[in-house]
C-alpha cells in the first residue's frame, strides 16, 4: 500500500462542467472484447492509463481534467450513479476516479455494480470526506485506493498511475485507520458463518440501512447519510423487517449487533 502527499488538485482550474450527466470521450470507443481487455493493462503496456471521472461538479471536474493534462488518457465523465455506471461499461477504463457522495447515491453503488460485470476496472476514491466510514465502505465495495481533494495534481498523476498498476493507494492520514479497521474486522469475520440466510435475502442498500438504524440513526439522519428521501427510508426498513420477520426497530437493532453488523 502506498500513499499519495498533500496538495491542492484542481484548485486553480474555472470552467463549466459537462452538461447533462455524463459524457463519453474519444477514447471511449470500443465496449466489446477489444475495449474490455484493454482495461487495467495501462502499467503493463506502458500506455497512458484510460480514466473515467465521476463527480457531480461540473467545476471540479474541469479542474481536475487540467491538472491531470496528458498525463492520463481522460475517456469520459458522469455527474451521478445511473450515467456513471452506463457509461463506464460502454468505455472500460483502467481507472475510475470516483467521488463517494453523489446526488443519486453512494459512489459505492457504481463500484459494487462496475465490479460485477467489469472487474478488471480499478477505482480510485476522490473525495472531499475522510470520514472513517466513507473510506470504510467505499474499500469494502472494491476500490484499489481513496484520496482526498487536497491532493496536488503531480500526486493524483501518481495515484492514477499506481492505482491502474494494481497499488492501493490512500492519503497518508487515512492509511493508518484503514489498515486499523480491516485488522479490527477479522477476528469478527472469522467468527461470523460465511453464509447467512437471513442476511444474503437483504438488498446492499438495505443492509445499510440497517446498519445504520443499529447505531442509533433517525430516519432524517439515514436519508441524508445515504442521500434518499425519508419515506425511501422508511420503505426500506419495512422491508427488512418483512424479510427478517420482525416488527420493531429494536428487534432490529439485536438482531445487527449479534451478526456485528454495526
Amino acid at each position: 500500500m502506498t500513499t499519495a502527499g498533500p496538495g491542492a488538485a484542481g484548485s486553480g482550474a474555472s470552467g463549466q462542467g459537462a452538461a447533462g450527466g455524463g459524457t463519453a470521450g474519444p477514447g471511449a470507443a470500443g465496449s466489446g472484447a477489444s475495449g474490455q481487455g484493454a482495461a487495467g493493462q495501462g502499467a503493463a503496456a506502458g500506455r497512458k492509463p484510460r480514466v473515467f471521472f465521476v463527480d457531480d461538479h461540473g467545476m471540479f471536474r474541469t479542474g481536475v481534467r487540467s491538472e491531470l493534462g496528458d498525463q492520463v488518457e481522460v475517456v469520459g465523465e458522469a455527474e451521478d450513479v445511473e450515467p456513471a455506471i452506463a457509461l463506464i461499461s460502454e468505455c472500460v477504463p483502467d481507472v475510475v476516479l470516483l467521488d463517494v457522495h453523489l446526488p443519486g447515491g453512494g459512489g459505492q453503488a457504481v463500484v459494487t455494480a462496475i465490479k460485477a460485470t467489469h472487474p478488471q476496472v480499478r477505482f480510485l476514491a476522490l473525495s472531499a470526506s475522510d470520514a472513517p466510514e466513507d473510506v470504510i465502505a467505499t474499500i469494502r465495495a472494491g476500490a484499489r485506493g481513496y484520496v482526498t481533494k487536497t491532493i496536488s495534481g503531480p500526486g493524483l498523476v501518481d495515484a492514477v498511475r499506481r492505482v491502474a498498476a494494481g497499488d492501493a493507494v490512500f492519503s497518508p492520514m487515512l492509511a493508518g485507520f484503514v489498515l486499523d479497521a480491516f485488522a479490527a474486522l477479522a477476528p469478527a469475520a472469522a467468527d461470523r458463518p460465511a453464509f447467512d440466510s437471513e442476511l444474503d435475502q437483504l438488498t446492499p442498500r438495505e443492509r445499510e440501512v440497517l446498519r445504520l438504524i443499529a447505531r442509533g440513526y433517525t430516519y432524517k439522519e439515514i436519508a441524508r447519510e445515504l442521500y434518499i428521501s425519508v419515506k425511501t427510508v422508511e420503505s426500506h426498513v419495512s422491508s427488512v423487517l418483512r424479510k427478517l420477520q420482525l416488527s420493531t426497530r429494536h428487534q432490529l437493532t439485536r438482531w445487527a449487533t449479534e451478526r456485528r453488523l454495526t
